[in-house]
């Protein structure tokens, strides 16, 4: 037999559980704000990175990364470098609004999110083509120059835009492309 007191007690904590969410529960609702967020953060530099294309700034300052590039370097004797520069910026624009339109089409961002990741591992393949990536005055290889460290933040977006994949393509295949308790 339960005294009053203890009776209160377990009576307070049933109330507690109830009324306060689990720290199971503040994980799943911080670990769907990480993906809006992840989401939000991945079209938003997508969008921005893509706007700046359109500047005479940014198609120089991409001029190493091409020149060197056996993927790329076609471009500048058909486009030229701003040319190139604005299909990049056209591009990258189209990507990260297809990657926004997630909440309405799950299809279109899955296509999207594969074509981030298809664009992270191009530029990521700059790390082996522009001379002066790894700082060769201290060693080389691991260490990194300017423009290595401008890239290597291309290692997290390819993630970023794996995991939108994955995620577009289960919404899509559920058939909808948003759940109220699970919108992204």
């Amino acid at each position: 037999m339960l005294t009053t007191d203890r009776a209160a007690q377990l009576a307070d904590i049933q109330v507690t559980k109830r009324t306060e969410p689990s720290l199971a529960a503040w994980g799943v609702r911080i670990e769907a704000l990480g993906g809006r967020l992840l989401r939000a953060g991945l079209a938003l530099t997508l969008l921005w990175i893509g706007g700046m294309k359109f500047t005479e700034m940014e198609a120089q300052a991409i001029r190493p990364f091409i020149e060197n590039s056996p993927l790329f370097s076609w471009t500048y004797p058909v486009m030229g470098v701003q040319g190139t520069s604005n299909l990049l910026g056209v591009t990258e624009i189209a990507i990260g609004l297809a990657i926004l339109s997630r909440p309405w089409f799950a299809r279109i961002a899955a296509v999207g999110s594969l074509l981030g990741a298809l664009t992270f591992l191009g530029t990521l393949s700059f790390l082996i083509t522009t001379p002066g990536v790894w700082a060769d005055d201290i060693g080389g290889f691991p260490a990194i120059g300017a423009l290595g460290q401008f890239l290597i933040k291309d290692v997290a977006l390819l993630a970023i835009s794996v995991w939108s994949l994955g995620e577009a393509l289960r919404a899509a295949g559920r058939g909808d492309a948003d759940s109220t308790a699970e919108r992204m």
